[in-house]
């Protein structure tokens, strides 16, 4: 039985299931295609004999539509699973009843969540594909772009049957790093939302009180914050004396500016509005600001415990997780922030000391295009967001304090290289000498990199 909808001739060619025909060329950036998948072996050593049950799951947030085949790419069962842990156990259960664990391979989009860590509990292997492999995949089924949960499902077994090695295979990280995980996630989260929160007080002050804003950041200054709960009408801000101003720079140890400069600004001609737009506004700015101070709260605290954690896996022995993080915070300009995003998201990457997969998942890694004699090389874009940004801040802050990376960065700069063109390259570099740190054993020094560069 297929999924409605699923042509009938999608059956690969070749005289038996799962045979490939092998491609004309192969680019030095792909993997290669084999003429027999069920002969071949998965980068994690698993051969691809070793299974018998292909699963496809079609994620969703109320129910997961599943479809599983035998190797002859017949249709065991197809079904919904609602999101709850009795179903999902059911599921795992079910799924062992077809054969032994290691004969039963689970293809799904995300590389996470209860499906995901219910499957792995019980021991069953699961890969992981990208959404966008997934949507190709689909073209093979149907060329009118139909879609539909069942079609999803089935194409993932199917694909999983015949291209296992372009799934990912996912494994469940130390404790430790899935709890710094969530935590360097949720400081993102909260970050995002006070750049927010902060966009819409800067819009209602620019409409009404806009000399406030030479004073500081309303995303960061949380003086600032408390002077508009003081004053957040012009009106109010020029009954400011100087002595108050001057108590409340005096709390938040603000130096940049004086009492007497700040009650200038207050006291500078404002903007003259319609009649009931500062009363307005005055209302919207005094529930704005609660707010972010609310959300700065949270994402000091998230930083400590961040920080905290950080700091016990550096200083516990044994584990190979703890000594990466003491051999990451040795690099210069990562900082504590940076090394648990590096830990936490690219745990894999370098647990295997593999230098190709981690500079791909930053972003380092360029993408070539040629044909004929066309050749452009352009930046990748298929990467984890947060390692990009991750690696961009840590060449930033490398440049501005370490002396060799100082260096090179003016040698390619006068070379004729662009800002973003040095800052990719001396990522890729420093995701060199992290791979060689963690391989090595041995903390970060500089002056070696200094030798070897005269």
């Amino acid at each position: 039985m297929r999924p409605s909808g699923v042509d009938r001739d999608a059956r690969p060619v070749g005289s038996r299931a799962g045979a490939q025909q092998p491609s004309a060329s192969t680019g030095k950036d792909e993997a290669p295609r084999q003429a027999d998948t069920f002969e071949t072996q998965t980068k994690e050593g698993t051969k691809v004999s070793d299974f018998l049950i292909w699963v496809g799951v079609d994620w969703g947030s109320e129910a997961h539509q599943v479809c599983a085949m035998d190797g002859s790419r017949k249709v065991i069962f197809e079904t919904s699973v609602p999101h709850s842990g009795e179903a999902i156990s059911k599921l795992a259960k079910r799924l062992l009843k077809l054969g032994s664990v290691e004969t039963i391979a689970v293809g799904i989009e995300t590389p996470r969540g209860a499906v995901v860590e219910t499957l792995l509990e019980h021991g069953i292997a699961v890969f992981a594909l990208n959404p966008k492999q997934l949507d190709r995949f689909r073209d093979r089924h149907t060329v009118g772009g139909a879609k539909d949960d069942r079609r999803d499902a089935f194409v993932l077994a199917d694909s999983l049957r015949t291209d296992l090695h372009a799934f990912h295979r996912v494994r469940i990280g130390p404790a430790e790093l899935v709890e710094l995980r969530e935590l360097s996630r949720t400081r993102d989260e909260l970050t995002a939302e006070r750049i927010a929160i902060g966009h819409r007080l800067r819009e209602q002050l620019n409409r009404y009180f806009p000399q406030i804003l030479l004073l500081g950041s309303v995303y960061e200054s949380r003086w600032l914050w408390e002077l508009l709960e003081m004053a957040p009408t012009p009106a109010a801000a020029t009954k400011l004396s100087t002595s108050k101003l001057r108590l409340l720079l005096k709390r938040y140890r603000i130096r940049k500016v004086t009492a007497d400069e700040v009650r200038d600004v207050l006291r500078s001609e404002p903007l003259h509005v319609a009649p009931g737009v500062v009363p307005a506004c005055e209302r919207h700015v005094r529930l704005l600001v609660p707010r972010l101070r609310l959300v700065d709260d949270q994402k000091a605290v998230v930083e400590k415990e961040i920080e905290a954690l950080v700091r016990s896996l550096s200083a516990e022995e044994g584990k190979a997780e703890h000594r990466d993080a003491q051999l990451l915070q040795s690099l210069p300009g990562l900082g504590t922030l940076g090394c648990a995003t590096m830990l936490s998201e690219a745990w894999e990457a370098l647990q295997s000391r593999d230098y190709h997969v981690l500079r791909s998942l930053c972003g380092a890694a360029p993408i070539t295009k040629q044909s004929g004699k066309t050749r452009v090389v352009l930046m990748r874009r298929a990467c984890n967001p947060r390692l990009r940004f991750t690696l961009h801040h840590w060449v930033g802050i490398a440049v501005n304090r370490d002396v060799f990376w100082k260096a090179r960065y003016a040698t390619m700069r006068a070379a004729g290289k662009s800002h973003n063109r040095a800052v990719r390259a001396l990522g890729d570099r420093l995701l060199a000498v992290l791979c060689a740190v963690l391989k090595s054993g041995v903390p970060y020094d500089g002056t070696r990199l200094q030798k070897q560069a005269a």
